[in-house]
């Protein structure tokens, strides 16, 4: 006989020992799912009726989930735009206008990383496009080798935390309660504060280093600026105003309302399209262009639908034997209140991030954490909220998911599993080693770990852009009655001449 309580750390130990036998996660999560389910069966726990919420949760929340086609949509946009010459014409343009500078290469990934990862939202296309362009020239210019490797690996990751990105989709998919929910506006505006923070401070690392070591950022030397004047600006805006009509068609139309997600997504799929028929002239083939695009977007949406299932299977099956209150009484009584939550959770996602992708970790770990988050969190940010508990429980979810965005960019970062140090690796010369790429990593890991920091301090980061409804009011009995009335069960007599006294609502304090 196992107990129930038994069950929730049996069911995470489980799925773990099915990974290492080295089933995919999405096979493992269902084979842990199932197997618990028969466990629990044969305990009594549940019966096998429960188990039709399986297929009903697949179809009702996954395979009829509009939110999700925005995934395709965007995988789709990021997969044209990596190959059809914007990133190749923007780095250069930049590398020409911050040439001049100590560490002026190193500005212009960081810019260019920012405005690529708020048009594509791929890590993958963005590390390898910027590193095949830029990492040659900084080793031409006698750049120290692994600050610019971290660089580059750091401003592809970026991409991961600025709108349009499919991590924000994602969570804001999965961060739902019975209180409130996290919608993919919201999200999005909720990360324009840290992201823009992050690149303040990757470009400060950057000035404090070309200050410190001179020698590890020179400028680049005169000569080989060609470009001055306007020919220079005109070349700039040659980028930049493509990437402003895109990020308007992606990001503008979600946050006027113009249209939802998913309405934004396939805009911003033909904007790419239209884009890159406009270059077709830097393509040597259009059509292999498209096609291949189309052949990336199908691999990416198979594997998270498919994570989906698998993670739908386990999460009922965890629900089932009382795995949300185990999960509640784990992290609500930890020393330290919220502070305490937050501290745990990010530490746990960021160890996680060593063997588990993103996707892994927001479809098994954040559904779970996310009723722990708003019973924790929407307290803190209810005063801001001017009393709404309702809006204070849908930024909190915000607040969070943000958080754990930031933190999940490191599971690109990180050695030795780092997907982005992988990518680098697969493209840079055979003369750059591969530990200056890890050890360039470390000084970016830790940025972007201080951004999970200024994040938690600092709520007001996330919540500033978000709305802020009026306070709830509190309805009240109005008293039309004397106060000579009594309290007896006879009918009082009415004295037509008494005042009548009555009180207005008002907001909750």
């Amino acid at each position: 006989m196992i107990p129930l309580e038994w069950m929730p750390p049996l069911m995470f130990g489980g799925l773990i020992v099915f990974m290492l036998i080295g089933f995919p996660v999405a096979f493992s999560l269902m084979a842990a799912g199932l197997f618990f389910s028969l466990i629990a069966i044969s305990e009594g726990f549940f019966g096998m009726a429960f188990l039709q919420a399986i297929p009903q949760r697949i179809f009702g929340s996954v395979l009829a989930n509009d939110l999700l086609l925005a995934i395709p949509f965007f995988t789709f946009m990021g997969a044209i735009l990596e190959r059809c010459g914007l990133a190749e014409e923007m780095l250069d343009s930049m590398g020409q206008l911050f040439g001049r500078v100590r560490g002026g290469v190193g500005y212009s990934v960081i810019i260019v990383g920012f405005i690529l990862g708020a048009i594509t939202g791929t890590v993958a296309a963005q590390v390898i496009a910027m590193a095949m362009i830029s990492l040659p020239v900084m080793m031409r210019y006698g750049y120290n080798m692994r600050y610019a490797t971290g660089v580059l690996a750091a401003s592809g990751t970026i991409t991961q935390l600025v709108p349009p990105s499919l991590v924000l989709i994602v969570l804001a998919d999965q961060l739902k309660t019975q209180s409130g929910s996290a919608d993919v506006g919201s999200m999005y505006l909720g990360a324009w504060g840290p992201s823009l923070l992050q690149i303040a401070l990757f470009a400060l690392y950057t000035f404090f280093l070309s200050r410190i070591r001179p020698d590890y950022l020179p400028p680049v030397p005169e000569s080989d600026l060609t470009l001055k004047g306007m020919a220079l600006w005109k070349k700039c805006l040659m980028g930049i105003i493509p990437s402003a009509v895109l990020i308007f068609l992606v990001l503008g139309t979600i946050m006027t309302g113009i249209a939802t997600p998913t309405e934004s997504g396939a805009m911003g799929a033909m904007g790419a399209l239209i884009l890159a028929w406009i270059r077709r002239a830097n393509i040597p083939n259009l059509k292999g262009l498209v096609q291949e695009a189309y052949q990336n977007t199908m691999r990416i949406t198979a594997m998270v639908v498919f994570i989906l299932i698998g993670s739908t299977c386990f999460s009922v099956v965890f629900q089932g034997v009382d795995g949300g209150f185990w999960v509640e009484e784990l992290f609500s009584n930890l020393p330290g209140g919220w502070v305490g939550f937050l501290v745990v959770v990010n530490l746990f996602v960021f160890f996680l991030a060593f063997f588990l992708d993103f996707f892994e970790i927001a479809f098994i770990v954040v559904p779970m954490l996310a009723p722990v988050a708003v019973k924790l969190l929407a307290p803190v940010l209810l005063a801001s909220m001017n009393g709404n508990p309702q809006a204070a429980a849908s930024a909190a979810l915000v607040w969070f998911g943000v958080m754990l965005c930031v933190n999940m960019q490191t599971s690109f970062m990180h050695p030795p599993f780092g997907f982005a140090l992988f990518y680098l690796r697969g493209v840079a010369p055979k003369e750059v080693k591969s530990s200056d790429i890890y050890w360039g990593a470390l000084p970016w890991v830790g940025l972007q770990l201080l951004m999970v920091v200024v994040v938690i301090t600092f709520p007001a980061l996330v919540t500033t852009f978000l709305d802020k409804p009026a306070a709830v009011i509190e309805s009240q009995d109005f008293n039309f009655t004397s106060e000579e009335n009594t309290l007896d069960n006879s009918t009082p007599k009415v004295d037509e001449d008494a005042p009548v006294t009555f009180q207005l609502d008002k907001p909750i304090k």
